[in-house]
């Protein structure tokens, strides 16, 4: 069952896509941030997953104010130099706002728990990092955040536990810029970070071009597990 949530900040609305589980009397909230297309049929697909494994799944509309609504397609090249030039746009600081306001309504939700994770893929992992690092959930998981080692020094703001999964061959975050994530988060012991040798940025997306199974398989079974013990 999926319905909308509109969330209310400073300077305007923006909605979410709900998807909620069957014959649950109370659950605790996964929000999901999305890729550089908007929510689209991928994100809602794992917002779906969720809900089918018991939890409540809350899709925010990050671009809300650049291009509210945006359902875009990574086989589309013309979605791609679209998505890029909003995420060169995009505000970062105003984004984790506006996740913090997402994860304070989830608190609240009719059959809310009140436990609230955070995961996000490519921008979406890169957002799930700086709320981490500047916000409050109980538990965060992020996808390849590109730019995160441009944010490394504030691993050590981190205080909830994050996983996070990156390729080794991730064509957005270099050798070097791993070499930057890996320093700072090796300090921190709020954060366990796992490699994925021969996989390319984005091999968690379903249908995606890079999808790996295997890696994707177990990515998502640690996913599991660790939301399973922070949430529960």
């Amino acid at each position: 069952m999926s319905d909308t949530l509109t969330i209310q900040v400073a300077d305007g609305s923006f909605n979410c896509y709900v998807a909620r589980p069957a014959n649950v009397a109370s659950a605790p909230v996964i929000v999901v941030l999305q890729e550089i297309f908007g929510v689209n049929a991928g994100i809602r697909s794992i917002a779906d997953d969720y809900a089918a494994k018991g939890y409540i799944a809350v899709a925010p509309d990050l671009f809300w104010r650049a291009e509210p609504g945006l359902n875009m397609s990574e086989d589309n090249p013309g979605d791609w130099a679209r998505g890029f030039a909003l995420y060169s746009a995009y505000n970062f600081d105003g984004g984790v706002g506006d996740i913090a306001a997402v994860v304070a309504a989830a608190r609240t939700l009719p059959g809310a728990s009140g436990k609230v994770g955070v995961t996000g893929y490519c921008l979406g992992g890169l957002m799930t990092y700086l709320t981490a690092a500047r916000a409050e959930a109980d538990a965060f998981v992020a996808y390849y955040g590109g730019g995160t080692e441009n944010y490394a020094a504030e691993a050590l703001n981190v205080d909830k536990p994050l996983l996070y999964h990156l390729a080794e061959e991730d064509e957005y975050i270099n050798k070097a810029a791993q070499e930057t994530i890996h320093a700072a988060f090796n300090s921190n012991p709020h954060i366990e970070l796992h490699n994925y040798p021969a996989c390319n940025h984005a091999f968690a997306r379903p249908g995606g071009n890079h999808y790996d199974t295997a890696a994707a398989s177990l990515a998502n079974a640690r996913t599991d597990a660790f939301f399973k013990q922070n949430l529960s």
